[in-house]
């Protein structure tokens, strides 16, 4: 089910003090991916990790408006260990949200075993709309559920601190 969903463009342009992210998948198997990290995996390389390519046009620009307005911008990933080949891949690439103006944390899911955690990834917007992605079991798409209820936005809120807190900065997580 997916139900009437606003514009993340817009959520993230209406945004007035934070913008988080919280992602809890070892595989995502995004369509607009799938060339990037099949090179990937044979290189070891980020064929994209230059955040002034045109394949990041629409996120880079938003993220930085975002962030010179004043937004803190803060993307948590929970990963499990070793890692896999594609959370490899999203490491590789986290300079260019880095270099957008996102902070970005990694929590080895080992360490994550004692925290309340919501069932799907998600945006929260200043404390008050949360913005969940669904995907398949395989790692695509699947829908979103846009939710401003009070209680779901403080456990959500409360969730996403208490990673963000023990939460390893990018630069000194290695895969």
């Amino acid at each position: 089910m997916t139900q009437n969903v606003p514009d993340f463009a817009e959520l993230l342009r209406g945004a007035e003090h934070t913008a988080v992210h919280l992602e809890m998948r070892d595989v995502y198997a995004v369509g607009d991916e799938a060339t990037d990290f099949e090179q990937f995996k044979h290189t070891g390389t980020h064929p994209n990790a230059d955040p002034a390519t045109a394949d990041w046009n629409g996120w880079v620009p938003l993220v930085r408006e975002t962030v010179g307005r004043g937004v803190v911008m803060r993307r948590a990933r929970i990963v499990s260990e070793p890692v896999t080949d594609y959370i490899r891949f999203e490491h590789a690439g986290t300079p260019v949200n880095l270099a957008a103006g996102e902070l970005v944390r990694w929590l080895p899911r080992s360490r994550a075993s004692n925290l309340m955690l919501p069932g799907n990834d998600l945006w929260l917007i200043d404390d008050r709309q949360v913005l969940f992605h669904w995907f398949t079991g395989d790692g695509d798409w699947a829908g979103h559920e846009f939710n401003e209820d009070p209680d779901v936005v403080k456990m959500v809120s409360a969730a996403f601190e208490a990673v963000w807190e023990r939460g390893i900065p990018h630069d000194q997580y290695t895969v």
